[in-house]
């Protein structure tokens, strides 16, 4: 009889054995192709150490042998012997290639740079660590002791970049596994020679290297890397869990092997073909429940542990039934992830009971399918473990880098060719390096301009020329990952505006970008400034009021500094006449000798010759007054002027503010006479309105928004134009019946090429 498996197991099954299968399928087979790269390898590397202290043959050796136990081809071990040979060789991409081909020498080249760049991120933080120690010391501030906060956080910024990194290289799986292979190989050797790897180092294993080898399956590199890395980092809490699970080793195995052989034959005199097996124990997966669930070591569950295969999905739950039957069931200690799989396909049942002297343990309960599926990493045992929580590694499981992996994994087992389908996944990022061996993450395509601005915003703004491993550059040249680049500045200076022109290249982040554009409107804003200033200073001079203080005008216009003065009079925001008002009162009457006409208002409004209606008033004259120049339907204000009638504003005019802050009893109510009203000759009114527009400054940009307003139809009386360091300040006088043609108007200016903002004056 066929067996059942559950629904995706089989795809699953296909996937994580692809992950092996693909980088050996990518390597093309050659005769003796071990045999060859060591004999190739053994001259170069017999005689040299790693900066770990071990022999770099014994090390390759060893790497082949990892890589040959968890399944790679002879193409794949042979690979590990031409990674370290590459970096004793003048010319290696072209001696490798003539000897093993281009796909060893591709991955020779590109492990080799990947290997160089953890290695100076790892020297990095090392060095940034020993500083802050330094000064801490130093300083002789005993609360610094326990206040290591900054360290830390940059220890972790750099293991986060270290990780991305490592993703990066992912387009090509076999880096990955040669990288795991040997990050296991120099646990291993420190293991043995009870030497210390550093605190970055061993962190960098359990918190990046640990969790991608969870995540494509390979399992034994995991699980040992875990265990050797955190014996680095906490040696005495590693040492006390060790002591505990060595107390009664013998009398807890000895249970867990009665009980396994117990179920086994009971399941096979029931008909079940089942498979039971101690479940291995891992020191830091203990200490990982321990803390996460804050449980004492004899509250651990799965020190004593079983997992019971079976060949059907109905067998599960028959096993299951049998074990609740013999051992009392741990309320609340039950999973069924088979009825309701994990988000990633994970499938089992977990269930954890007592014997009758009290004694807890787990048991899981699976198809050989499942097994297969889990132990070969597909179920992703870190992600759904870590999902939701901050991982290890700093990300959530749903992040991009995770969903990355994922699709990659799909590839492997439907393509099963890293170097078609595959390549691409990561082109979105790449990490470069600082001089001083930093990590600069960046997007595909940047430039030395966007990591300048990357690594501070005044270094991009003085940036002149490039070096690239140590060579001259161009300044858009696109830059590669791995690459250290260094940069030459200016003492002081200002980006430059061909920066911005995308067909030339210079910039692809979005954020150096912006800083450029925000260092030329400051400029911009410099400039605007200092007209306002002038103009003030020379009004001061010719109302003879020199003494008078900036911020003390300020503050009398209603505003809190003589910046923001200059600003709106630079801006032709505020008018001068409006300086010119507060320095020279008007003469008027005062209110006891107002006349008549303003004291008593008639109840019925009369029409004004300019389509303006004087609130209780007939026959008023007014005019339209030059600072704001009102036109309906604006909202608008009346002020009595001395000899001028009434002078008519828009009603957010900072002028018309500014009057009625001074002078509250002259402000009338006044409004427009139906929707305009006519001239003196019998036609429909039209009113002048200031356009302005500030614009990047370019050939034809003139003519090209001149023709906006010929094509709205829309009369144009007055123009004012002025250009300063690239950057055009426009003001359109145009005449309108009604205002809101130039809210029409302003919205296809704006989409003028160059044109940055449009206003309204």
């Amino acid at each position: 009889m066929k067996r059942s498996s559950p629904p995706g197991t089989a795809d699953a099954v296909q996937v994580s054995s692809a992950i092996v299968a693909a980088t050996a399928d990518s390597l093309p087979h050659q005769a003796q192709a071990l045999v060859r790269a060591r004999a190739f390898a053994e001259p170069l590397l017999a005689h040299e150490e790693l900066d770990t202290g071990e022999n770099i043959l014994a090390h390759a050796n060893a790497v082949a042998d990892v890589l040959a136990d968890i399944g790679g081809s002879e193409a794949m071990q042979a690979a590990a012997y031409l990674v370290y040979a590459c970096q004793h060789l003048n010319r290696p991409q072209e001696v490798i290639t003539k000897a093993f081909g281009e796909n060893f020498a591709a991955l020779a080249l590109e492990t080799t740079k990947l290997v160089q760049l953890q290695r100076q991120a790892r020297i990095k933080t090392a060095e940034v660590q020993a500083k802050k120690e330094e000064e801490r010391l130093a300083a002789l501030d005993p609360a610094a002791s326990t206040n290591k906060g900054p360290v830390s956080e940059l220890a972790a910024s750099q293991t986060e970049n270290v990780r991305k990194m490592l993703l990066a290289f992912s387009r090509d799986l076999r880096v990955v596994m040669l990288r795991l292979a040997s990050r296991l190989q120099t646990l291993r050797y420190f293991a043995a020679s009870k030497g210390d790897p550093g605190h970055a180092l061993a962190s960098e294993s359990l918190h990046v290297f640990a969790p991608l080898a969870n995540r494509l399956g390979i399992w034994q590199i995991k699980w040992e890397m875990e265990d050797l890395a955190f014996r680095f980092l906490e040696p005495q809490t590693y040492k006390d869990v060790a002591r505990l699970l060595d107390e009664k080793r013998a009398e807890r195995e000895a249970h867990v092997e009665q009980v396994r052989q117990q179920l086994e034959a009971d399941l096979q005199r029931q008909g079940v073909p089942a498979s039971v097996q101690g479940r291995p124990k891992h020191i830091y997966s203990i200490v990982k429940k321990m803390r996460g669930k804050s449980l004492d070591f004899d509250q651990v569950f799965d020190i004593r542990a079983l997992r019971v295969i079976v060949p059907q999905v109905n067998d599960c739950y028959a096993v299951l039934a049998h074990v609740h039957a013999q051992f009392v069931p741990v309320t609340d200690e039950f999973d069924d992830y088979i009825a309701k799989p994990k988000p990633n396909g994970y499938q089992s049942l977990h269930t954890v009971v007592r014997d009758d002297q009290g004694r807890a343990f787990e048991i899981q309960i699976r198809t050989q399918a499942m097994h297969d599926h889990a132990e070969h990493g597909v179920a992703a045992h870190w992600a759904y473990k870590e999902a939701g929580a901050k991982g290890y590694a700093g990300v959530s499981a749903s992040s991009d880098y995770d969903a990355k992996i994922a699709v990659l994994r799909q590839l492997l087992a439907w393509e099963r060719d890293l170097s078609g389908a595959a390549q691409g996944l990561f082109d979105d990022r790449i990490y470069v390096l600082t001089p001083d061996a930093a990590i600069v993450e960046l997007p595909q395509g940047a430039t030395a301009v966007d990591f300048a601005y990357t690594v501070h915003t005044s270094l991009g703004h003085r940036c002149r020329g490039a070096r690239v491993d140590g060579a001259m550059v161009t300044l858009n040249t696109p830059l590669q990952n791995g690459q250290t680049v260094e940069i030459t500045a200016a003492k002081e200076g200002g980006p430059s505006r061909d920066w911005l022109n995308g067909e030339l290249g210079y910039l692809v982040s979005h954020r150096a970008k912006s800083k450029v554009r925000a260092w030329f409107n400051a400029q911009a804003m410099e400039e605007t400034m200092a007209r306002g200033r002038e103009a003030v200073e020379k009004l001061l001079q010719r109302e003879g009021k020199t003494a008078l203080k900036f911020d003390d005008l300020a503050v009398a216009m209603g505003m809190t500094s003589a910046q923001e003065l200059f600003e709106q009079v630079g801006k032709d925001e505020l008018s001068l006449r409006a300086i010119e008002s507060h320095l020279r009162p008007p003469e008027v009457a005062a209110p006891d000798e107002m006349p008549g006409w303003l004291k008593k208002p008639r109840k019925n409004a009369g029409a004004s010759a300019g389509g303006v209606l004087v609130v209780g008033v007939d026959s008023l004259m007014t005019q339209l007054a030059k600072c704001c120049k009102p036109a309906p339907p604006d909202e608008i204000g009346g002020f009595v002027t001395r000899g001028k009638g009434v002078s008519i504003h828009r009603a957010d005019c900072t002028d018309f503010a500014h009057l009625q802050r001074k002078s509250p009893d002259r402000v009338i109510d006044v409004q427009w006479s139906g929707q305009g009203g006519a001239g003196r000759d019998g036609q429909a009114a039209v009113y002048p309105v200031d356009v302005g527009i500030e614009a990047q400054d370019r050939q034809g940009l003139l003519r090209d928004i001149s023709d906006v307003f010929a094509r709205e139809k829309m009369n144009v009386i007055g123009v004012q134009t002025q250009s300063v360091k690239g950057v055009a300040w426009m003001t359109f006088t145009i005449e309108v019946a009604d205002a809101r043609q130039v809210a029409r108007a302003m919205a296809v200016v704006g989409d003028v090429s160059g044109v940055r903002e449009v206003r309204r004056r």
